[in-house]
């Protein structure tokens, strides 16, 4: 798939320890996709606490996730230019840093300031740590066992990360959900200092500046601009950050296609099939995955069958087991027997039928009927389909743009779940329960079915052996 053998990964960071590095990656990925979510329950005491308005309030969680999305492609770049043990190193220590800030902040600008520099250290640390398991684990069925381990962590952290910050909160303090980072931070420190293998002493080349710049504003612009959708609308405080984000990053293409071996985003990379079609597929699974699907159905749950936050959380369970379950343990068995095209086809198809199931919900709906059953058949299609994607997204990739290419992933994925959010609340918006969610529902399986058009144009492949 791809490239040729000649120019497959190379292995220069490589350790003697991989079932350890892949524990590591894991455990340092459930962190950055946890504080997405963890805090967002704890909102309520933040606000409660500081004495500081609602709107107000949102800014810790957009404080995240404008650094986060912004730094992203940065973030990848770096690992390939000062080594994969310095830079996972750097990210952890700050991110551990900002979430002890964070826990210790008497006001709202030192909170936002906080999460502004975990976002950032997440950064880092998310393309990272899947850098870390292409350069570990060679194509075939050991990648794909550890890559499907990386993507059950992924799936799995937005769940307990709502059920985490609620106990937290409730039995301890909303400052809870950022100091539980130091601990596991501060282990995952020591097992990387052991655990990696040290990084060549000669740099691989600069990085690049002006398009880490105008990556990173424009990647943030963009965010912001789609973050406000929600609550201002298409007005101006969302259309202008969201053309002038489009401007910077126009700029930042031109500007990679005159940087040659320092780019930012090796242009190249894009003539590589799989990466080119598979990150435009990856983009619409994340406009119906990576935000969309929690958020309508938690308003659901909670506006219309009127479930308290705590119950929402464990309302979630079946969709979170099963997609771990599938991804875990019966995808790599499938990939065997099947080509990894034909998976993401096929998962895709599986879950626009159960977002068509998902639509016929009414008020008068039982949980099991309406929503653990749509559920567990959406659960399984994306549960098919990830591992494959992130596989053939990944394969064929030089050592030495491993980690621009597992930014651009990370990034792919994170606009999508942004772009889809804005869409989708902006087509459901006035329905009577606020919300039209059939039509979010209808509209969730119609990407997934172009997503499966898409994927049509993947390399053919071959069943791993």
């Amino acid at each position: 798939m791809g490239r040729s053998t000649r120019e497959q990964p190379v292995h220069p960071e490589r350790s003697g320890a991989p079932t350890l590095i892949l524990a590591l990656a894991c455990a340092a990925q459930l962190m950055v996709v946890l504080d997405v979510s963890v805090i967002n329950v704890a909102l309520p005491a933040i606000h409660t606490d500081l004495t500081v308005t609602p709107e107000s309030v949102q800014w810790v969680s957009v404080a995240y996730l404008l650094s986060f999305g912004g730094f992203l492609l940065l973030g990848g770049r770096l690992a390939d230019v000062y080594g994969q043990r310095s830079v996972f190193l750097a990210g952890l220590v700050v991110f551990v840093l900002a979430s002890l800030t964070g826990g210790s902040a008497t006001n709202l600008v030192w909170l936002i300031a906080a999460r502004f520099g975990q976002g950032f250290g997440a950064a880092i640390l998310a393309p990272t740590t899947l850098t870390l398991l292409t350069t570990t684990f060679d194509e075939g069925p050991r990648r794909t066992r550890a890559l499907a381990a990386w993507t059950a962590v992924s799936v799995a952290g937005g769940a307990v990360g709502n059920l985490l910050g609620g106990a937290l909160t409730e039995y301890l303090s909303w400052r809870a959900t950022l100091l539980i980072n130091v601990p596991i931070g501060g282990a995952a420190m020591w097992v990387a200092w052991l655990a990696l293998a040290r990084d060549d002493a000669e740099r691989r080349g600069r990085l690049d500046i002006p398009g880490g710049v105008l990556a990173t504003l424009g990647l943030a612009a963009v965010t912001y601009a789609i973050s406000r959708v929600e609550f201002d609308g298409w007005k101006g405080s969302t259309v202008v950050p969201l053309a002038a984000g489009v401007v910077l990053l126009a700029a930042f293409i031109l500007v990679e296609r005159r940087t040659s071996t320092r780019a930012l985003l090796p242009l190249g990379l894009f003539r590589i099939r799989n990466v080119a079609v598979g990150n435009a597929v990856m983009l619409l699974i994340g406009a119906c995955f990576q935000a969309p699907m929690w958020y309508f159905l938690t308003f659901y749950m909670q506006d219309v069958l009127e479930y308290g936050a705590a119950q929402t959380g464990l309302g979630f369970l079946p969709h979170t087991l099963t997609t771990v379950a599938v991804g875990w343990w019966m995808t790599p068995w499938l990939m065997r027997h099947a080509p990894a095209r034909v998976l993401v086809i096929t998962g895709a198809l599986v879950a626009a039928g159960g977002f068509v199931w998902q639509s016929t919900i009414t008020p008068n709906s039982s949980y099991l009927i309406g929503i653990v059953g749509p559920g567990l058949v959406f659960s399984f299609g994306v549960g098919v389909l990830n591992t494959p994607l992130t596989t053939i997204v990944t394969s064929g990739i030089p050592a030495h743009e491993a980690g621009a290419a597992s930014g651009l992933m990370n990034t792919t994925k994170q606009v999508g779940g942004a772009l889809g959010l804005s869409a989708l609340v902006t087509v459901a918006s006035g329905g009577p329960e606020g919300f039209d969610y059939r039509t979010a529902f209808l509209v969730t399986a119609a990407i997934l079915l172009v997503a499966a058009a898409a994927a049509t144009l993947l390399p053919r492949g071959a069943r791993e052996r």
